[in-house]
């Protein structure tokens, strides 16, 4: 049972898979598409909207070390992600290396966890985005969408959040497309996004009061009664009261507006699409974070010191900073950005989880129905087209404001996976060539682990108490069609020396 459970499908035999004409995807994407996918994905609702809700609520001024904290757990994560993706250059991101190294039911729970982490990261910020939209047709054109087709509780009870579902269906169709039309699209965007930024750190900066800065750290105040399944998890174990800013706060903070660095592990997930994956992957990845991490500081520092973080908005912190203090041009300017720059976040998570569900659906744990490409775009289009649909109607009746934790539990917990599967593999297969090596190994993985271990428990109860449910669904899953038809498991039964012989050139 337990050798069923934690069969390698070895790396020779995963790069083998991908050259089949059926299953194959095509190579298009160098390392300055990847920087751009990921400055594409991180720069989004993490820097335009919990920038002012966790400054707010959670960590004060502050956030800027929520901000660097975080940032140093991706980076960690990174560093591991980056040794993987140049290894083992297939479609899966962490599913794809926990397979290698782990064994089949680790990797399924991680597939498991990522579609749901890209599925309900798609959907935040598809009605993110919405929001930002209506209020640019409100504000600008004078044309206000009815309640009925803006998500919100209407007289008649029910809420459709049109613009929200056209933004995935119309993303689904440009993914099916291709993948090089994606990284088009990206570029325009993103240059927008970064411009926008730049113009909050550079005008911003000759309005900053340092009076906001003071207290830098807001001492702790305690949760109001009766919210002890909000509370971050790590109080509870110690017995901790339930509390808000202080020093905790920091961390607290730090594992919510980790939510805007997710787009890292999304790079790693078109490996199998990278035309040099072993040089441009670890550039992709490590470019990508470092700049955003140094935008997000910048932005923090700045907006709580143009206005008093209790005065913060917590929908739009960047352009009402702006508006409040004077300053309606650049407020409307940051507006349009945001409406823009959401879209590419929303493609890139698409794009994350489809190619995950590809994989899984090629090794046999879902429908092989999935796994073929199309024959033209040579994209993974059925699952696009499947997934694209769900979360357009996800998004379109689901108000979706607390699931932006339940994706950062998902994401730190393939963190913790991938870099324990570094040191596995570091063991297991020396021999395999490495175009990147983490370095300090097994220091760095063990760091890495510890730090989303952290933040992880600095999320509330409840929303371990979701991921739970999720993860139980996922077991049976597997259990009941994904372990009989795992295509790993009817290659050792027919022909066992060819699952484990080496691919060419192998070794």
């Amino acid at each position: 049972m337990s050798r069923t459970l934690f069969r390698t499908k070895n790396v020779e035999q995963s790069i083998r898979d991908t050259e089949e004409p059926e299953h194959a995807l095509k190579k298009s994407l160098s390392a300055l598409d990847l920087t751009v996918f990921g400055v594409g994905v991180i720069i989004g609702t993490g820097i335009f909207v919990y920038t002012g809700a966790v400054a707010r609520t959670t960590s004060g001024p502050a956030i800027a070390l929520s901000f660097v904290a975080a940032g140093v757990a991706c980076a960690l994560a990174a560093l591991c992600y980056a040794e993987f993706a140049s290894t083992v250059p297939v479609a899966g991101s962490a599913y794809t290396f926990s397979y290698a190294s782990i064994g089949e039911f680790p990797a399924w729970i991680i597939g498991w966890d990522l579609v749901l982490e890209f599925a309900l990261g798609t959907a935040v910020v598809a009605v993110g985005w919405s929001g930002y939209f209506r209020s640019f047709l409100d504000n600008n054109l004078g044309w206000q969408v009815p309640e009925v087709l803006g998500g919100r509780d209407s007289a008649h009870g029910f809420g459709f959040d049109l613009f929200a579902a056209l933004l995935v269906l119309a993303l689904t169709a440009v993914l099916v497309i291709g993948m090089k039309l994606s990284a088009r699209v990206t570029s325009v965007v993103v240059a927008i996004k970064v411009t926008v930024v730049l113009i909050v750190i550079i005008a911003g900066a000759f309005i900053v009061n340092t009076d906001n800065y003071d207290p830098f750290v807001p001492p702790s105040e305690p949760k109001p009664a009766g919210s002890s399944l909000k509370a971050p998890l790590i109080q509870l174990i110690f017995g901790w009261a339930p509390s808000d800013f202080g020093v905790m706060g920091i961390f607290t903070g730090a594992s919510i507006v980790f939510f805007a660095f997710i787009g890292f592990d999304v790079v790693a997930t078109a490996a199998e699409e990278t035309r040099n994956p072993q040089r441009d992957m670890p550039r992709g990845i490590l470019g990508s974070l470092f700049i955003c991490t140094l935008l997000y500081v910048a932005v923090s520092i700045v907006v709580t010191g143009m206005q008093n973080y209790r005065k913060l908005s917590t929908e739009a912190p960047l352009s009402e900073a702006f508006k409040e203090t004077g300053h309606p041009f650049f407020s409307g300017v940051i507006s349009f950005g945001a409406t823009i720059g959401l879209i590419t976040v929303c493609m890139i998570l698409l794009l994350g989880q489809t190619r995950v569900f590809f994989a899984m659906s090629r090794d046999g744990l879902l429908p092989r129905f999935f796994s073929h490409t199309h024959p033209r775009f040579r994209t993974p289009y059925r699952p696009t087209i499947l997934l694209g649909g769900i979360i357009a109607v996800v998004a379109g009746f689901t108000s979706l404001k607390t699931l932006g934790e339940l994706v950062n539990i998902g994401t730190l917990f393939a963190f913790i996976v991938v870099a324990i599967s570094v040191i596995i593999l570091r063991r297991k297969r020396p021999d395999l060539p490495r175009a990147f090596r983490t370095p300090w190994v097994p220091v760095i993985p063990i760091l890495s682990v510890c730090a989303s271990l952290w933040l992880m428990l600095n999320l509330p109860a409840e929303t371990w108490i979701r991921f739970g449910i999720w993860m139980a669904i996922g077991f049976l899953v597997y259990f009941l069609y994904g372990r009989s038809h795992s295509r790993l498991a009817r290659r050792e039964e027919t022909t066992p020396e060819e699952a484990m012989r080496p691919g060419p050139g192998a070794p």
